[in-house]
């Protein structure tokens, strides 16, 4: 009979011992499944988080330097020319080849300054080529293509021409704004620098719009010209590539 209830007893503990086994490996297993839930957790909080700051941060990468791509036809509004006009504004423009203080007439202007200014402040700029270099009849270094190609624009036109010299001179220094043809109405994000006086025989348009002047830094323009055109031509892409790096106003 003892023999019996001893064997029960053994049968009994070794069903626990089996059961406490079971019961362990299922709250361990659930335990690696929580840890594996966690991580997996944590991974794309800061994958949100890393993507999230490289999105909203300035690419310094070499590929920086090179032209963006055009912005959509949307992707900017022409400013109302009233949150530029009655000031001069000051804008440091930085640039792979030294950096340029302007100075930008708000009353002279207006829209050509408001939509500078907004631009800038957008960072439309940034990272873009100042593509042509004339060194002919006339003396300028032109920018403000996010194409690099002489044919992009911000999405909007605007005109007509603004602040046009009667003597159809334009002194070293000033700055002006590109515009298509004979067309007064083409002018866009496109702007250019002159590093010698330059006659511009004026066309229907009525010249080009002048909205500021280089105040420090034209040296640095004209190294950029003493350099030259690719290929010895007097109207192209610049030897010395320039990089807008970026342009602050104020």
């Amino acid at each position: 009979m003892s023999t019996t209830k001893q064997r029960e007893r053994a049968y009994a503990a070794k069903r626990e011992a089996k059961w406490a086994e079971r019961l362990a490996a299922r709250r361990a297993r659930r335990r690696r499944l929580w840890t594996i839930v966690a991580f997996v957790s944590v991974v794309a909080v800061v994958g949100t988080i890393m993507i999230a700051a490289l999105a909203s941060s300035p690419d310094t990468s070499d590929d920086a330097a090179e032209p963006t791509t055009a912005p959509s036809a949307d992707a900017y509004t022409l400013p109302d020319p009233s949150f530029a006009e009655g000031r001069t504004w000051t804008a440091a423009m930085t640039t792979s080849a030294g950096d340029l203080t302007l100075e930008l007439d708000g009353a002279a202007a207006p829209q050509a300054v408001a939509s500078f200014v907004y631009l800038a402040q957008q960072g439309y700029f940034d990272g873009t080529q100042c593509h042509r270099l004339t060194t002919g009849s006339i003396h300028v270094l032109q920018c403000g293509d996010p194409t690099a190609t002489g044919s992009g624009g911000p999405g909007y036109t605007f005109g007509p021409v603004e602040n046009a010299p009667a003597d159809n001179v334009y002194p070293a220094g000033t700055i002006a704004m590109a515009r298509v043809g004979n067309d007064g109405e083409s002018m866009g994000s496109q702007f250019f620098l002159v590093y010698e006086d330059s006659t511009i025989s004026p066309d229907s348009a009525g010249g080009y719009t002048v909205f500021g002047k280089i105040t420090s830094g034209l040296d640095i323009v004209q190294a950029v010209a003493d350099a030259g055109v690719t290929g010895g031509a007097s109207d192209g892409a610049p030897v010395t590539p320039v990089t807008i790096e970026g342009v602050d106003t104020q």
